[in-house]
């Protein structure tokens, strides 16, 4: 995924964790703890998730979303939890179903059935993955104990992206679209080399993250003692692993400045690349990926490569090896026995997120297959669970929510002709992606064992650590997707210039064919506008039709849009996410403007579908009711206080209360819906207006 797909979910905060989330080796229950043969059923407008004590002028939030958050307590395997979580678990729980099934069976299987059935059992294996330990790691520890001398670095270092995928090893390295020429796929090198999330742990000076510091130069000694190591030259090695890394964040972008594409675009030939890096040789890192060599580079954070070239020039071939070790021991410990296992899960979970309980062996499993081979296990579950008819009626949607944004252009009197001219042409060239790609990917060549867990995950890392860096030099395929088709989330690619919608967010209750259209525009359809107005944002603007990095907007054009995001900006600035942190609305004004587009456009869209329509009332609510309310259930969530404070510092999503009420708030058509008063909180003196 680019650093610019922007998701429609926070779940796109820790994408990592996800992708790698701890599990336990004992036998745990709980509230979904059997496989699905069918998905559940939940409205799309769920009567019981309000709360009716709640003044919808006051906190509609509330209203719409208190009964949810008090009869959903966060599971104990669970950083949070939420309507996008839940429909994410129902999922992987018809998804464990299929799995289970496919991999009890021996006969009968094509061949992608075999190879998800045998890696799901593979992975349920727990008493062989218990017996093995840490003998997975020998061959890759061994490789880099074997290093003699820094010049074997570059080869030793490109086997282990390949075989990890690990962007914490030094830096990350792949293919993707030239800022300058979209339809070109170069070389970028990018940023990377740390453990924990995002820079800002190893560099804020607050008590809070000095102890979360420690927590994690303790977590690093004893998985080096797991790996062997004495005491005394565990801890050792963790000191180097935390210099190294603290020097690496220091010399990176944060959040905030990476929003800036300019600041990530920084075309340099090799020669240039390479004197950045006098002693790292890229010519041996590119043979050994399996790479010819490359004119052309994309290195998104020079300063991090000069951090780096001092980095590679002071420390010694042992404290490297440490640093090169360590990172192996982090990318595969979830996949190990249990010891390993815990470890991994006391740090990154319970001290960064305040998960009390390690999730169930086949949560993990099915979450790691569908990582691992998505499409084939996506195959599976469109064909089970997302219908034709679904497809065409989630595409009309999109059509229409389009062809509002179309009237809203038209209509805006802050914008010259010369940039109408221009948006509308961009609007017109986006490509709709809606529930799974149109080929799907072939994993015939990855040979996949029911006996080797480690050798499954090596293996299909390696082939999708391959099929990424052919793209360099080839025609851009826009077909693909960034993610697999049971995902719970969307995301607008500005560089694709595509919005896409897997099947697994397009599933009750955020999509409901059982429902009439208000609540399904206001849920779905405010989906799809949020993804559209990014097209728009203050990042996705600065990307033409075709997606080449290029300003086609008039000065006073861009002043105007500015002068009308700063209201957003200084409106979700004021709002608390936990103890004393406000939200960092410059971080998220991308979003928090696409929650306000979204409702926008969503709301003209369906007022266009049910023209001419008689209102009626249904549950006790008008059609305007029903649309807010719809709207807002997509958001209820409740979330634990560690992982509010990583949210208020690495995430681009304000949090759930304050995406409902924030855009809410702006809007003339809920304040007559609710028939609230002016002078009460959901009823602001100044309203905010972008498109």
């Amino acid at each position: 995924m680019t650093p610019f797909h922007r998701c429609f979910a926070p779940l796109c905060l820790l994408l990592w964790l996800a992708l790698a989330p701890a599990a336990p080796l004992q036998a745990q229950t709980d509230s979904g703890d059997a496989p699905l043969a069918a998905l559940p059923y939940t409205p799309g407008l769920d009567t019981s998730a309000l709360d009716r004590s709640a003044d919808a002028c006051v906190d509609f939030y509330q209203f719409a979303c208190g009964g949810w958050m008090q009869k959903n307590p966060i599971p104990a395997d669970q950083s949070s939890w939420s309507v996008y979580g839940k429909l994410q678990e129902d999922n992987r729980r018809f998804l464990w179903g299929i799995l289970q099934e496919l991999s009890e069976r021996s006969t009968g299987r094509t061949d992608s059935q075999q190879k998800i059935g045998d890696f799901f059992g593979a992975c349920m294996d727990e008493a062989a993955i218990e017996q093995r330990g840490a003998e997975p790691l020998q061959r890759t520890l061994a490789m880099i104990d074997a290093m003699r001398s820094k010049r074997e670095l570059p080869a030793v270092l490109a086997r282990l992206h390949l075989a990890t995928g690990d962007e914490g090893l030094f830096f990350s390295f792949g293919a993707d679209q030239d800022y300058a020429n979209s339809s070109r796929v170069i070389a970028f090198a990018r940023a990377g080399g740390l453990g924990m999330p995002d820079r800002d742990y190893y560099v804020k000076t607050d008590q809070r993250s000095i102890a979360l510091r420690e927590r994690y130069r303790e977590h690093v000694r004893r998985m080096f003692v797991l790996l062997g190591e004495p005491g005394e030259s565990a801890a050792s090695q963790a000191d180097g692993v935390m210099a190294i890394e603290t020097a690496l964040a220091t010399a990176s972008l944060t959040q905030l400045e990476q929003r800036d594409p300019y600041q990530l675009f920084h075309k340099m030939s090799a020669r240039q690349l390479q004197a950045l890096t006098p002693d790292f040789d890229w010519r041996a890192y590119l043979k050994a990926s399996g790479l010819p060599e490359q004119g052309r580079f994309n290195v998104t954070e020079p300063a991090f490569y000069r951090a780096l070239q001092q980095q590679l020039q002071t420390r010694s071939l042992d404290e490297i090896k440490s640093y090169l070790r360590w990172h192996v021991a982090h990318a595969t410990a979830p996949l190990l026995s249990k010891a390993f296992v815990e470890e991994d899960f006391s740090f990154f979970k319970q001290a960064l997120l305040g998960v009390p309980q390690l999730r169930p062996r086949r949560k993990r499993c099915v979450a790691l297959v569908d990582a691992q081979l998505g499409d084939a296990l996506g195959r599976e579950f469109v064909e089970r669970a997302f219908s034709p008819d679904m497809k065409r009626a989630t595409r009309r949607m999109t059509q229409q929510i389009e062809a509002a944004m179309r009237d809203e252009l038209n209509r805006l009197d802050w914008m010259s002709p010369a940039t109408r001219r221009h948006a509308l042409d961009k609007l017109h060239a986006i490509v709709n992606k809606i529930g799974y790609p149109d080929t799907w990917r072939d994993y015939r060549s990855i040979a996949i064992s029911r006996e080797d867990l480690v050798a499954n995950v090596e293996r299909t890392t390696i082939f999708e650590s391959r099929r990424q860096l052919q793209k360099i030099g080839k025609p851009l395929d826009r077909g693909d997707w960034g993610m697999t088709p049971p995902t719970v989330n969307a995301y607008y690619s500005p560089q694709m210039n595509d919005i896409n919608f897997p099947a697994g967010v397009l599933q009750p209750p955020l999509y409901d064919p059982k429902m009439d259209d208000a609540s399904n525009y206001g849920n779905t359809g405010g989906t799809i506008g949020h993804e559209l107005t990014h097209a728009f944002d203050d990042e996705g603007r600065q990307f033409d039709p075709h997606g080449n990095l290029r300003n086609w907007w008039t000065k006073q054009d861009e002043a105007n849009f500015n002068t009308r995001a700063q209201c957003v900006v200084d409106q979700f600035a004021q709002y608390t996410v936990i103890d004393d942190i406000k939200i960092n609305s410059r971080l998220t004004e991308g979003e928090d403007v696409a929650d306000l587009g979204g409702l926008v456009l969503a709301f003209a869209a369906w007022k266009a579908q049910t023209l001419g329509q008689k209102p009626e009332l249904r549950e006790g609510f008008t059609p305007e009711q029903r649309f807010f309310v719809g709207y807002a259930q997509w958001a209820c969530e409740n979330s634990r206080p560690e992982n509010q404070r990583a949210q208020a510092l690495t995430d681009s999503h304000s949090p759930g209360r304050y995406r409902v009420n924030g855009p809410l708030m702006n809007l003339p058509e809920f304040q007559k819906a609710f028939a609230c008063r002016p002078g009460q909180p959901m009823v602001p003196e100044k309203r905010c207006k972008v498109w």
